[in-house]
């Protein structure tokens, strides 16, 4: 099913289109998850918390890959990077500033034959047309597309067909249950695409996560206007949390975040520890943290999961990458 949206200048019309987009998918998302557990009888069987998402023992020579540390535009590097494995070249997608907490931050790539020895495109930045940070990157038909935050924590949406020439989509809209707009802040943004739905995990100043679902990855409707994951009760994440990575593994989802037990992270100059976390879902809806976390020791934040070959290996991504095997 396809919803086309028409640009009205009567309000009163362009209310009433929101609110049928709103309606049709809401029932679109009621319908999926009906199917999935009418369908899903996996779901339930086996370990909640299998191994290979819980358990990981660091690289011995980390960090992998930081910022130069020099007068470059990358001399830091910071928040959510985004890997990808393919064909046995990882791919590197990071945000690099240079100067003040405050500045611009640009898009950078580097690719390695290992995901351990990495190189820098020369031509870096790759983008910088303008802010974009915290990415979430994915392949779709021939493009690679790319979730990230602009300034003052809007996302955005970019387009490359080479994972290096980016092409600006505009930023996302997301409404509400009733159809109303959702202004920004509105971050971190992570993308899951199944039974032709996309789901969007977003947090508004790191205070919750948040789910909205679209049919064309244009206009974003809540799944319900309160969050799915919220902060605590456990000391490790009562101060902030904002999701990284959904991924499906034998019949359940997981959810790879993070987070903070210190409420005062946002202040400046604050020195918060940020860690990695993980939480599991039946339906994407419903998510129950697992009771270890955080999954790796130390201030490790923004975790991506890579598959190589048999097993996976874990990135933390902020203030610099360090790498994990998968026991």
């Amino acid at each position: 099913m396809k919803i086309n949206i028409f640009a009205a200048s009567n309000n009163h019309v362009e209310m009433k289109t929101r609110l049928i987009l709103a309606a049709v998918l809401i029932i679109l998302i009621s319908s999926s998850c009906g199917q999935r557990k009418r369908g899903d009888k996996t779901a339930v069987k086996g370990d909640p918390f299998p191994k290979e998402m819980v358990e990981f023992v660091p690289y011995e020579n980390n960090p992998v890959f930081t910022g130069t540390g020099q007068d470059t535009w990358d001399r830091t590097i910071r928040e959510r990077g985004f890997i990808l494995n393919e064909n046995g070249t990882y791919k590197l997608w990071y945000t690099g500033y240079n100067g003040p907490d405050t500045v611009t931050k640009y898009l950078g790539y580097a690719t390695s034959p290992d995901g351990i020895n990495w190189t820098r495109y020369e031509g870096n930045p790759v983008y910088n047309k303008r802010w974009t940070e915290d990415m979430f990157v994915f392949r779709e038909d021939n493009n690679y597309v790319m979730y990230a935050e602009g300034r003052n924590d809007v996302a955005h949406i970019l387009i490359s067909e080479d994972g290096i020439n980016w092409q600006d989509q505009g930023d996302i809209k997301i409404l509400t249950t009733k159809g109303d707009t959702i202004p920004g802040p509105y971050g971190t943004p992570t993308v899951w695409h199944e039974n032709n739905l996309w789901y969007l995990f977003y947090e508004r100043n790191d205070d919750a996560i948040w789910l909205a679902v679209s049919n064309n990855q244009k206009t974003w409707v809540n799944f319900q206007d309160e969050p799915v994951l919220e902060r605590g009760p456990e000391n490790y994440d009562s101060g902030a949390v904002a999701v990284n990575q959904i991924l499906k593994f034998r019949g359940r989802y997981y959810m790879f975040y993070h987070a903070t037990s210190d409420p005062s992270w946002i202040e400046p100059g604050n020195s918060a520890v940020w860690t990695s976390n993980v939480a599991m879902s039946e339906d994407l809806y419903h998510w129950t943290k697992y009771p270890g976390n955080p999954i790796v020791e130390g201030d490790h934040s923004s975790p991506v999961l890579v598959p190589d070959g048999d097993k996976f290996r874990l990135y933390t991504m902020h203030p610099g990458i360090w790498l994990y095997f998968s026991k």
